[in-house]
């Protein structure tokens, strides 16, 4: 990873803003924005990631990885039953083998129950998968909430921020798409 650098305006007395990525060799010339962009995701994701894993060990499951939180949370949404596909398009996860072994994984567990439907299994949470969500929400509120209100952020700029990230999501399944292609 290479060092954020500071370049100094001649015009200015202040230095130009600090341009921190994590690869050089993609920020030069146009774009370097994106570089930018992309090292604060892979930041995020990364200490997302983190947290899940903590604040599920505070919880009081400590060997879920943060596919598997992600799995339950989404199978425990709204209280509907879920197929795999319903999982992996909800999530945007391409690799259904991932998911499914996740699903096996906590089937395994006890915090999920599955039920055969013709040719399609659904699964949903089992009372002790529902509980582990809402231990999971009481922790989120305390270590993560509290901090964020906080911050500068309100619910509208929350939003907002979200809906730029889908939006971008979208730009880097096209690419993609058209890196596939080539």
């Amino acid at each position: 990873m290479m060092p954020a650098f500071r370049k100094q305006d001649p015009r200015m007395s202040n230095p130009t803003p600090r341009r921190i990525v994590s690869s050089r060799h993609l920020a030069d010339g146009e774009g370097w924005e994106a570089s930018e962009f992309e090292f604060g995701l892979i930041v995020a994701s990364n200490a997302f990631q983190r947290w899940m894993v903590k604040c599920m060990t505070a919880a009081g499951h400590s060997d879920l990885t943060p596919l598997d939180i992600l799995v339950l949370h989404n199978v425990n949404h709204r209280g509907r039953d879920k197929r795999l596909s319903d999982i992996c398009f909800i999530l945007n996860v391409e690799d259904t083998h991932t998911v499914n072994y996740a699903l096996r994984k906590l089937l395994k567990a006890g915090l999920l129950t599955s039920e055969k439907r013709g040719k399609e299994v659904f699964y949903a949470t089992s009372p002790t998968g529902a509980e582990l969500c809402e231990t999971y929400r009481a922790v989120r509120k305390q270590c993560l909430l509290e901090g964020l209100s906080r911050m500068d952020l309100s619910g509208e700029n929350l939003r907002e921020i979200a809906a730029n990230l889908r939006a971008l999501s979208g730009q880097y399944d096209q690419a993609s798409r058209a890196a596939a292609s080539l």
